[in-house]
Order: C-alpha cells, then sequence, then structure tokens
C-alpha cells in the first residue's frame, strides 16, 4: 500500500543532508510551508543552499533560518523582502544569486521535465548574463539558462491524500507546484489530508510521482511573532 503521510515535520525532514538545495514554495508569505521551514530549524541541517521567490517576511520561517546560520546561499528573485538577509548580506555572511522570477521557474521547471537548458532574452546584455552562454537568435540576444534542481522540495498545499496527490487554492497555487517538481525528494504540508478518492482527478494540480512525504499542519499553524 502506498502510504506517503508521516506523522511530524521532524519525521518528514529527518534525513536532509547538510549542503542540500532546498527549494521553499511560496510568495511573500502566501503558500510558504512554515511549519516545514520551522522542522528543519528544529532538525539542525546548515550550509544550505535555499532556492525561493523572495527571502521571506518578518523574522520567523526563513529569515529565522538564516539569522541562525544555516544558510550559505540563496537563489532568488527579490531578497531584500526580509530584514534580516540584509543584515547578513551586507555582513558577508550569505551569498546571493540573482534570478529574474519567470527565469527562476523555468530553471525549476526544466530541472523536472529533465530539460537540459533554455535561451531566454530575460538578462541579456546585463549583469545576470555574465559568465554564461550567449547567443544571438533571429537577429536578437539570448542567454542560457540552466536546470535548477534540489536536494529537498518543500511546499505547502491546501489538500493531500496518502499517496500524495496535492491540490492549492487561490494565491498559494504560487511557486509550490513547479517546486514539487523540480526536486530529488518533495515534502508537502497539507492543511486538509483526505482520503484516497475525495480529490477528483481534474482536481490534482501535484501528481502524487512527484511528493515524498505529506505532513498534515492545520491552517490555524501558529505563526508567532519572533524577536531576536
Amino acid at each position: 500500500m502506498i502510504e506517503k503521510r508521516v506523522a511530524t515535520a521532524a519525521e518528514a525532514l529527518a534525513d536532509v543532508k547538510n549542503g542540500s538545495t532546498v527549494l521553499v514554495g511560496g510568495f511573500g508569505q502566501i503558500g510558504h510551508p512554515m511549519a516545514l521551514i520551522d522542522g528543519l530549524i528544529e532538525q539542525g541541517a546548515k550550509d544550505l543552499v535555499v532556492v525561493c521567490n523572495n527571502a521571506g517576511v518578518g523574522r520567523s520561517g526563513l529569515p529565522r533560518l538564516m539569522y541562525l546560520g544555516r544558510v550559505r546561499k540563496i537563489v532568488c528573485s527579490y531578497p531584500r523582502t526580509a530584514a534580516v538577509f540584509s543584515e547578513l548580506y551586507a555582513a558577508g555572511k550569505l551569498e546571493l544569486e540573482i534570478v529574474p522570477q519567470g527565469t527562476l521557474v523555468e530553471r525549476i521547471r526544466a530541472a523536472g521535465a529533465g530539460i537540459g537548458g533554455f535561451f531566454t532574452r530575460t538578462g541579456a546584455g546585463t549583469l545576470l548574463a555574465g559568465g554564461k552562454e550567449t547567443r544571438e537568435i533571429d537577429g536578437l540576444p539570448y542567454v542560457f539558462e540552466k536546470p535548477l534542481k534540489g536536494d529537498v522540495a518543500l511546499v505547502e498545499a491546501w489538500e493531500a491524500d496518502r499517496w500524495g496527490n496535492l491540490t492549492y487554492r487561490g494565491s498559494g497555487a504560487n511557486f509550490n507546484p513547479v517546486m514539487a517538481t523540480g526536486a530529488v525528494v518533495t515534502i508537502a504540508q497539507a492543511q486538509r489530508v483526505v482520503e484516497l478518492g475525495d480529490i477528483a482527478p481534474e482536481r490534482v494540480t501535484t501528481p502524487s510521482i512527484f511528493v515524498n512525504r505529506v505532513v498534515a499542519v492545520p491552517y490555524e499553524y501558529p505563526y508567532p511573532a519572533i524577536e531576536y
């Protein structure tokens, strides 16, 4: 019997290794897998490369992970959404790779689809193209972007079943679906865990083939204001 439900975030994250590349879903804090990030903090993995749309908001979740010195590098489009990032980056304690938002999504999608890379006009002729292959196509400059694959993806879903089929609700369907496809191991926190068959096939956004573990995290999960 296929059973991907695990009891706790600690169990789901137990084998995350130091130095892992971690894809984190969400846009701002919408669809951000806060419970899994808290679990990763407790688990203790360090020297992480975090790939996300932004650097989190406030001082809980991803900013706290950075503050505790667990993150070596962040790959994102909008890093200055958290003061913690600015403080650490200014102090030389955090590496940064800026990737335009559409390029970020496509690099992750390429990893999940087994595509060796792609050419895009975004970033061509700018500092973002430094050190990358460029090519002229139909008289226009393009830059080659490589796939961006994670060791682990942390995503938040609205519903999940024991096989790992996922649905998303509203704007929670932002970066989560693509992040789920781009990692070796995908761990989902779901606000509702339902019985097999309760999710109609046409409602499944992330098929179970992409998901390894599911943790039930109700909507009421506490998001404390952390000061440090």
